[in-house]
């Protein structure tokens, strides 16, 4: 089975990818790369997709990453049902919100302050 990835490019600090149709069941540094169709710089926003290629291996059966999904989207390739649309309403939950410091009663941050001074 084929998946469509990002594999990165780029100097440290400063990444640059390029969408690659893969084997799917190998790490994505180590497996065989069937095509390159496009490239994604996060710098600029700038994305590069040949869309022909791309529908071809969607047509086929390759699997797209979720951030490929997006990408793909935003470049105006017609996705098949069985993608599934990214959720962008998720939002990261947080452990243990009752310790932070602005979910604490006031009085016991002013007589920390006091304490400190």
């Amino acid at each position: 089975m084929l998946a469509i990835r990002l594999q990165r490019l780029g100097r440290k600090g400063y990444p640059v990818y390029r969408l690659a149709v893969q084997e799917a069941q190998r790490h994505p540094s180590s497996g065989r790369v069937v095509a390159y169709v496009g490239s994604y710089n996060p710098h600029t926003k700038d994305v590069s997709v040949n869309k022909e290629t791309v529908q071809k291996y969607l047509d086929t059966g390759a699997q797209p990453s979720p951030r490929v999904v997006k990408l793909l989207k935003d470049a105006g390739v017609t996705l098949p049902r069985w993608v599934k649309d990214v959720d962008v309403s998720k939002k990261k939950a947080i452990k243990n919100s009752e310790k932070l410091r602005k979910n604490q009663p006031k009085e016991e941050v002013v007589a920390e302050e006091s304490a400190e001074a």
